[in-house]
């Protein structure tokens, strides 16, 4: 590939699929009913999360600026001081309000969450859907974990490959296939754990090769399909609906669908 600037300016359609991504969560554990599927708010996150990550690597890669201490130092300077600060509130907080049965769960997850491994400790202590789950501050966490599981090795696979989109492409197969197969046998590790997930971060990925090189043409319809992908998935995907899976591909497909459009067309 040929050097190019694919850096991206200030996006507020991205900063509106944040908002779609983190408010139906916020409103599922809040309770709302009617956001019974809310919780894919994580799938499309992560979409996003795996497309911004990819379009600075392409971009640093291309200008032979790739450094991967410098890629980590950047990591940690944007996850830690807001994850050290709800930490330490939580504590604090916690300390006061929480049984000390509780308190000593909080502080695990707080301990497993700095150096992000929670989602391992949250698979075996509780599932997500689980009434347990509701009374720990930190649940969240465990999505952050998974991301920076996934930002350890993907920097790799991007530096040392030619065929990065290929392999790209067989590693998101791969996952999906893996996220059906252990569906059927242990769905809390379906849910927490990297593997089941690493699709949802590739899609993004992949859409950001596809902006890269803008070798197809959208219509400006399909942002309306893609929103209202996303939207059933929240309203009528439930506690019961099998995901991460094929069924995960309705929200993400709606996410990659709206990415395309607003970087493209803009």
């Amino acid at each position: 590939m040929h050097s190019k600037d694919i850096k991206l300016k200030y996006r507020p359609e991205i900063d509106g699929l944040r908002a779609i991504a983190v408010l139906p969560v916020i409103f599922y554990h809040a309770g709302f009913e009617v956001f019974k599927g809310g919780y894919v708010g994580v799938d499309v996150f992560f979409v996003i999360s795996g497309f911004l990550i990819t379009t600075i690597i392409i971009q640093d890669l291309e200008n032979n600026q790739f450094k991967f201490i410098k890629f980590y130092e950047r990591r940690a300077r944007r996850i830690l001081p807001a994850l050290i600060f709800m930490t330490l509130v939580s504590l604090i907080i916690g300390y006061f309000v929480l049984t000390p049965y509780y308190y000593k769960d909080l502080f695990q997850t707080a301990l497993s969450s700095s150096i992000f491994l929670s989602n391992f400790l949250l698979y075996l202590k509780s599932g997500y859907f689980s009434a347990i789950s509701e009374l720990k501050p930190l649940l969240h966490t465990w999505s952050l974990s998974v991301e920076e599981q996934f930002y350890i090795l993907f920097p790799l696979l991007l530096f040392f490959s030619k065929k990065k989109l290929l392999y790209l492409i067989l590693l998101f197969i791969l996952s999906v296939v893996f996220a059906e197969i252990i569906l059927n046998y242990d769905k809390d590790a379906n849910f927490y754990l990297l593997p089941s997930r690493a699709f949802e971060l590739l899609a993004g990925s992949i859409a950001s090769f596809f902006v890269y090189n803008k070798k197809f043409k959208l219509k400006n319809s399909i942002t309306i399909i893609g929103l209202f992908i996303i939207i059933f998935s929240i309203f009528f995907f439930d506690e019961k609906t099998p995901l991460p899976g094929l069924y995960s591909l309705i929200p993400v497909t709606g996410t990659v669908l709206l990415l395309l459009y607003s970087i493209i067309f803009n």
